[in-house]
């Protein structure tokens, strides 16, 4: 246990030091237009959250709503295996479906990368072996490219 802890922790560092700079749009800029006006129709219509994930910022109402969601999901799935080892199932099974609903709803310039991320977060509750072969870390990279590339 105490060689699984140092990868999981390693991750879960790099993953907060990658995607800290999400947190800019909440507190940094003022929205777009299309900010503004997606986030009218998103609140008018939240039964089409899965509709709209199609739309610039996916199943969110705007760029800081994605980029937190993202951010919380990605650094949320490094500690998975940190909530199975602890025996805590309804938190787990909680997560797991918080990261699928996420991987619904993100943008869908990130979609696939995202899917295949889940993918590999939810293989290392059973195989931890893709934090020790770097599985989990390739598996992320394009997520938090995604939230540099789209969240200032």
């Amino acid at each position: 246990m105490k060689q699984l802890a140092r990868p999981l922790y390693a991750v879960a560092f790099l993953a907060l030091a990658a995607l800290t700079a999400c947190s800019a749009p909440a507190s940094g800029s003022a929205p777009s237009a299309s900010e503004t006006s997606t986030t009218a129709d998103s609140s008018a219509a939240p039964a089409a959250s899965a509709s709209a994930a199609s739309g610039p910022f996916g199943g969110y109402a705007s760029a800081a709503e994605a980029c937190a969601a993202i951010s919380t999901q990605a650094t949320g799935a490094s500690l998975l295996p940190l909530s199975a080892a602890q025996g805590k199932s309804a938190e787990l099974e909680q997560k797991k479906a918080e990261l699928a609903e996420t991987a619904q709803r993100v943008p869908e310039a990130l979609k696939a990368d995202f899917a295949r991320f889940n993918e590999v977060a939810l293989a290392g509750l059973s195989d931890q072996s893709v934090y020790s072969n770097g599985e989990f870390e390739a598996a992320m990279a394009p997520v938090t490219g995604w939230l540099s590339a789209n969240c200032h």
